[in-house]
């Protein structure tokens, strides 16, 4: 059974309000600690990059509108190029590392989540925000 949860990602710097915008993602399965969320949610993105990576356009441009959101984020480019697909348990083990490094931290509405074995509080129509603390971590 899947389950869909909302996630808005942050850095701290420079970011505009509509750059926070929730994005749904459907998980496996509703996950009961934070532990639990990164590994289901990190095994989701490398398995969406891995079947993204080598998808070809046959007209590479971009329009204004992506130009402007990549220059907001800092790095205008075409997107993915081929190369060798990402390693979702070696992904997972690295989320959780830096988790507990304190390069990220993870809050669901106002409450930050702080420990990775915690449980998760679920209330209806909340969102997960995840703020990265540190410029040379990647994202």
């Amino acid at each position: 059974m899947s389950f869909t949860i909302q996630v808005r990602m942050k850095r701290i710097g420079k970011q505009k309000k509509e750059d926070l915008r929730p994005v749904p993602f459907v998980l496996e399965r509703k996950p009961e600690t934070v532990k639990e969320l990164l590994v289901l949610l990190t095994r989701l993105l490398v398995q969406e990059y891995n079947a993204r990576k080598d998808e070809g356009q046959l007209v590479k441009y971009l329009t204004r509108e992506e130009i402007k959101e990549k220059a907001s984020a800092g790095k205008v480019s075409f997107g993915l190029r081929g190369g060798e697909d990402g390693d979702p348990e070696a992904a997972a083990e690295n989320a959780l590392q830096c988790f507990a490094d304190g390069i990220y931290r993870v809050f669901y509405g106002e409450e930050e989540l702080e420990k990775i074995d915690g449980e998760i509080p679920w209330k209806d129509g909340e969102v997960f925000t995840f703020i990265r603390l540190t410029m040379l971590s990647g994202w």
